[in-house]
């Protein structure tokens, strides 16, 4: 369980060894009852976003960093039900969310729920870096009441997200029920997400398949690595099927079973397909063919024409929380998608 008492995505986790009276709380953890011995620098590593393993030691040697009330060491094993704090010398952000008038493209509205078709570029949910434009700051302003997630985190109508640059659909809950009912669905694997994305080279197999468990890199915290023999991060299964095979590129159907963070970006780059143009896992450089003369030009507008990762959240479907009837969802590819796919399929067509 984590309790948060402020802002925990923008830690600083620095400076010297404040007074006591000068502390303000910034984080309070409580470990599960089925926590494992894991040393309280690593702990605190994967549970603050943002947090590095530099900052998290610093803290900890400057005693800013609790564990039951006691200053511990950084080699110190977390266990069950301990509780951790973190206090600065610097009161925490003020997390309250502005409202703000960012129009919304809405699919679908009744009492109890939203399908919005999110933009490239825009994020859902304020944090470090982004505390303005998102989705949620738009909801804010254009709904009242809307529900918070589990322990009271500011995320108003949430149940999932899709990344800053990922195009598509997205279900808000507009009730408290509809938020419950919507996170079950989630949790049991039923809610249907389909997702086109552009792709280097073609899989070896035309469809499958990928299994394999998601957890952090521990070369880079904003990278999510792939640990197929389980021993780190979290089960997750995507399966796909592609649809155009464009010997460079391919446009592949991709179908969450789980739904982890840059589960499709890092589970198609261990296939060895990166998304096209997907600067964090290596798609924004040319994976297939040759790097160099009218081909690399070509390759380099194709980029132009989608400066981010190709990737669209096509498809929802679930189960309306009260009238329980099946809703299912479209959008159609947004403009930089279906222009550099195009440009794909001219210049295969006149190869």
């Amino acid at each position: 369980m984590l309790q948060d008492t402020s802002d925990n995505r923008d830690n600083e986790l620095t400076g010297p060894e404040p007074d006591e009276d000068e502390l303000y709380e910034h984080h309070r953890i409580v470990a599960d009852k089925g926590q494992g011995l894991m040393r309280l620098d690593r702990f605190l590593t994967e549970k603050i976003p943002n947090a590095t393993r530099t900052k998290v030691q610093n803290a900890i040697d400057t005693e800013a960093v609790k564990v039951n009330d006691k200053a511990v060491k950084a080699s110190y094993k977390i266990k069950p039900l301990d509780v951790i704090t973190v206090s600065l010398p610097h009161p925490p952000r003020d997390t309250d969310i502005v409202p703000e008038d960012i129009p919304l493209n809405i699919v679908f509205e009744d009492e109890d729920v939203l399908v919005l078709n999110k933009p490239a570029g825009m994020v859902v949910h304020p944090a470090h870096g982004n505390w303005n434009g998102t989705v949620v700051n738009a909801l804010v302003y254009h709904f009242q009441n809307l529900p918070t997630h589990r322990n009271g985190e500011a995320r108003p109508g949430l149940v999932h997200r899709i990344d800053k640059d990922t195009s598509g659909l997205l279900v808000i809950a507009k009730t408290e029920y509809a938020m419950t009912h919507l996170a079950r669905q989630f949790f049991e694997h039923t809610i249907e997400r389909t997702y086109y994305a552009l792709v280097w080279g073609e899989p070896k197999e035309a469809e499958g398949t990928i299994t394999g468990h998601i957890g952090r890199s521990p070369r880079d915290r904003k990278v999510m690595a792939i640990y197929p023999d389980g021993s780190y991060g979290k089960h997750a299964v995507t399966h796909y099927k592609t649809l155009k095979p464009l010997h460079y590129v391919s446009l592949v159907q991709c179908n969450l079973e789980t739904g982890r963070t840059h589960q499709i970006r890092a589970h198609m780059q261990y296939l060895g397909n990166p998304l096209f143009n997907d600067a964090v896992y290596g798609g924004d450089q040319i994976r297939k063919g040759t790097p160099n003369g009218s081909y690399k030009t070509f390759v380099q507008n194709c980029f132009n024409l989608i400066p981010r990762q190709a990737l669209h959240a096509k498809s929802l479907g679930f189960v309306h929380p009260k009238t329980k009837q099946w809703m299912q969802f479209d959008s159609d590819l947004p403009d930089d998608f279906r222009a550099a796919l195009e440009k794909w399929e001219s210049y295969i067509a006149n190869r």
